[in-house]
């Protein structure tokens, strides 16, 4: 989504990156170019008119005149204005001292409430929490049935009406919201989301029945799930729930659309709520907490470490990971390893997403049209050799390069690309897995005569590898590496 607003700031801190000195008007005329390029990426104007005044006030004064390096500063200064428009810091979820914590979801039809009903249900679960979804959208029948069936898929019940009820579209929201924070309290859960009625423009009567729900629950969290791809739209809708519900924060959706994103870069300052979660694809794991740092990062090129090393711990288990690294330095990495470590990759999302979280990644590289396609090439590949050949794939000939083309549905050559270059990295790991051998020296003493040896300190040959050195780093550990204010969220 962010893309082209990346590209515009990737352009604008090239041309200043050679200047020795930024003079007032070298600040001004960067300024221009990146009101240029909040307006393209449809920022509320008088967010961008509010966030470019903080920007000069920092940007033209005695530390940036003396700093070694002007325009990294002036980045610097781009990079925490941005972040903090964006919210500043990640909303920290707090629980009810008495159960349920109740979560109210508001938002138009079609903004992907529901689905976000769910997958706020999964985050909480994954939490340790024990939550249970609510079907108070009375007003569409397929909605409740919608929510029972992304409830059976996370295994989190659901309650609502009785189906005749459901089905007449006649049932009292209110009572089914009352109804549900008992059925809770009974079945000792201790997180209650309920899904509302939506519209498809904001309408008194939408609005009157979601006032009715929350005046009856009195929720802990109001969530204002909108569509991050209907741009300033968004920020409309938001400022009209807001002065009815009084929200807590919103969730936008659809993230990982091809809009120009000028919702999330606006919704902060307009409304003055920040952004709880962000959903970044359509699967119910596509969903987590909105952290701003880390997205004023991405969007200046500065990559997000801090998720990637989450979404790899999500998919990776740490000993099987270094059971995998040992085995490739000692040389016995199998393509059924390598097809393992791929099949974890994927789980971690495109790789064109993969690729933008790395940090300093050049914009050619990033900007390269990842088809993850071939991953299920090469999947195909080595799932069509025999056992003993993705142990020893030097027992693959002609005749074994044929049938496994064949049953892979690839030509020969594929294979065998797949197979040389596969035999390079394990060669190439294997040789950095050895400790380097050092040459003996000789120095030239009186006369010409060699000086005398010194004995031998170590043992011949290449020094063994400390395999239980090769392990991933811990989330503290992490975190410790992390800049001061950009540590993991903790829940209360």
């Amino acid at each position: 989504m962010f893309e082209s607003l990346s590209d515009r700031f990737d352009g604008i801190f090239t041309r200043i990156r050679g200047k020795g000195r930024l003079s007032e008007a070298d600040v001004d005329e960067v300024l221009r170019e990146i009101r240029l390029a909040l307006l393209e990426a449809d920022v509320n104007l008088t967010v961008v008119k509010s966030m470019l005044a903080r920007i000069r006030e920092r940007a033209i004064g005695d530390d940036l005149s003396q700093a070694l390096n002007p325009a990294l500063q002036v980045k610097k200064i781009v990079l925490e204005e941005l972040t903090e428009t964006l919210g500043g810091e990640t909303l920290r979820i707090t629980y009810a001292s008495k159960p349920p914590t109740i979560v109210l979801m508001a938002g138009l039809q079609g903004s992907g409430k529901t689905t976000n009903s769910a997958k706020l249900a999964r985050w909480f679960k994954a939490q340790g929490r024990n939550p249970i979804l609510v079907g108070a959208d009375l007003q569409r029948p397929a909605a409740v049935q919608q929510l029972r069936t992304l409830g059976a898929q996370i295994d989190v019940p659901v309650w609502s009406a009785d189906d005749d009820v459901v089905a007449s579209g006649t049932g009292d929201p209110v009572a089914v919201a009352q109804g549900a924070v008992e059925e809770a309290r009974r079945r000792g859960r201790d997180v209650l989301i309920v899904d509302t009625a939506g519209r498809l423009a904001v309408d008194a009567e939408m609005m009157q029945q979601v006032r009715d729900i929350s005046d009856s629950l009195d929720p802990d969290y109001t969530f204002l799930v909108v569509d991050a791809m209907t741009g300033q739209d968004a920020v409309t809708v938001a400022e009209s729930f807001h002065s009815t519900l009084e929200l807590d924060a919103v969730i936008l959706t659809k993230l990982d659309g091809d809009a120009r994103g000028g919702a999330a870069l606006s919704v902060k300052e307009v409304v003055g709520r920040p952004i709880a979660f962000a959903s970044t694809g359509e699967k119910l794991e596509d969903f987590d907490l909105f952290h701003p740092d880390r997205l004023a990062g991405r969007i200046l090129g500065e990559g997000d470490l801090a998720t990637l090393i989450e979404k790899a711990e999500s998919v990776f288990e740490q000993e099987e990971a270094e059971e995998a690294a040992a085995r490739l330095l000692d040389g016995t990495f199998t393509l059924d390893d390598f097809l393992e470590q791929m099949q974890a990759l994927k789980k971690m999302g495109p790789l064109s997403g993969v690729m933008s979280m790395l940090p300093g990644i050049p914009k050619e590289v990033r900007d390269v049209e990842i088809d993850d396609r071939q991953i299920a090439h090469v999947e195909a590949i080595i799932k069509s050799m025999t056992p003993a050949e993705r142990v020893e794939p030097d027992l693959i000939d002609g005749s074994r390069r044929n049938r496994i083309a064949k049953g892979s549905g690839t030509s020969a050559g594929e294979v065998t690309q797949l197979v040389t270059q596969f035999k390079q990295m394990r060669q190439m790991m294997k040789e950095m897995g050895k400790a380097p051998r050092r040459k003996k020296a000789k120095k030239a003493g009186k006369g010409g005569r060699s000086a005398k040896k010194g004995g031998r300190v170590t043992a011949k040959g290449p020094a063994p590898v400390n395999k239980a050195a090769f392990q991933l780093p811990t989330m503290e550990e992490m975190e410790s590496q992390l800049p001061k204010g950009g540590g993991f969220p903790k829940l209360t």
